[in-house]
């Protein structure tokens, strides 16, 4: 357990805890988003366990496992963890640090709005029940794009209403080439494997560069985070934010480069918050700031946001399920900056069109709380790097497993 977060015991939790906290309104904020998704019991190696069952009026728990329809065997540890918003249920499934013992592990990744709704009262996100408006009372413009002589106080309400914001022309032309001659370096130096990229398939099979993490390596891309424009973007947020620095300097910045027709890999992202690995207590609010080298569009590989999703609960989603939210699609010119809470739902679709020179290629830096860091201390590119050949396997395969 990490320092200033008390140790949850599990059998005291469930017998009085939790159903105080459900009574006190948390089962009726749970209760929708969990009963599409049958039962859930939580058991320890030892084999205390117990099982939430969504009722019409909120979740019911019960202990045992016996009509549970999925089942997670975590350590006491590893719960005490989850209630304190440690650790995430795609953290632990990555990091083979959970088992499910019966029915599908992603019902458990789909039940974290109602779990972050019993354990904290978060509300789950709903777009119906939302009111979006700007700080002068009127309807807010959920896809408005700002520049940086725009008033500072219209940026930082809106930062902080929706989640994100885009402001254009940040960086010149003669910048942008520095940094996409550097991205090119970076690609050439990188091998499937090494730890610091991420690699998937393309349409023929072929090994495809998706992700590179250690862009601070080179000089101009190392100047992005301290680059005073990017800092006054920081600003906005409601509290201090410092440079997220990582496991080393090179991994101050990663690259991202958008490829269409990608058949295995995580080149392509769902619905997801960044935090959404685990460490959501210590590293939220989490600034992430995208810097766009080359366009961002349908056709190239857009970044969407889901306004107003960052204070709420919001579990992954498939971005190309016929039913999926659209969201709010970024569209972006080299040298535009994107900002976005790590809570904020956001998906990566494969681009639109397969007859391209080049697609998207961002430069990705983050800035949080002064000293923050993940509580194990491992972020989450060295979680997720499980294989020799530097793919980074999609959820879902990661389920069959567990």
């Amino acid at each position: 357990m990490s320092a200033g977060f008390d140790s949850i015991d599990f059998n005291a939790f469930h017998r009085d805890d939790l159903p105080a906290r459900l009574a006190a309104g948390n089962g009726a904020l749970a209760g929708p988003a969990g009963r599409r998704l049958g039962s859930l019991a939580f058991r320890t190696p030892e084999g205390d366990a117990y099982t939430y069952v969504p009722r019409s009026d909120g979740v019911e728990v019960v202990a045992g496992e016996e009509s549970a329809d999925t089942v997670i065997e975590v350590s006491p540890e590893i719960f005490s963890n989850l209630v304190n918003e440690l650790d995430a249920a795609a953290g632990l499934l990555y990091g083979g640090r959970a088992r499910c013992r019966k029915g599908n592990p992603i019902r458990w990744v789909d039940w974290e709005p109602a779990l972050r709704a019993m354990y904290h009262g978060r509300p789950v996100y709903d777009p119906a029940t939302l009111d979006l408006r700007d700080r002068h009372g009127d309807p807010l413009d959920p896809a408005r794009a700002f520049t940086p002589a725009d008033d500072r106080e219209d940026m930082a309400w809106f930062l902080r209403t929706t989640g994100y914001l885009l402001v254009r022309q940040v960086f010149r032309p003669d910048a942008i080439d520095g940094f996409l001659a550097e991205a090119a370096e970076l690609a050439a130096e990188a091998i499937p494997g090494d730890g610091l990229s991420w690699w998937g398939k393309g349409p023929g099979g072929e090994d495809t560069l998706c992700r590179v993490t250690r862009a601070g390596a080179r000089p101009q891309l190392a100047s992005i985070p301290s680059d005073p424009r990017l800092l006054e973007l920081a600003a906005l947020a409601d509290e201090p934010l410092a440079h997220q620095s990582k496991g080393s300097d090179a991994e101050s910045v990663s690259l991202i480069w958008k490829r269409p027709g990608m058949t295995e890999g995580l080149g392509d992202l769902p619905w997801h918050r960044d935090c959404g690995m685990g460490g959501h207590a210590i590293l939220c609010p989490l600034l992430i700031t995208s810097v766009f080298l080359t366009p961002a569009n349908a056709h190239t590989g857009e970044l969407r946001f889901l306004p107003g999703s960052w204070d709420r609960g919001c579990g992954p989603i498939d971005a190309q399920h016929p039913k999926a939210p659209r969201g709010i699609s970024i569209v972006a010119a080299p040298g535009d900056v994107s900002l976005h809470y790590g809570d904020t739902m956001h998906a990566a679709p494969p681009p639109a069109r397969t007859d391209l020179a080049r697609y998207r290629i961002s430069a990705v830096t983050a800035y949080a709380r002064e000293g923050a860091r993940p509580h194990r201390g491992r972020y989450y590119n060295e979680v997720l790097h499980r294989r020799d050949d530097g793919q980074i396997e999609h959820l879902s395969k990661l389920a069959e497993k567990a």
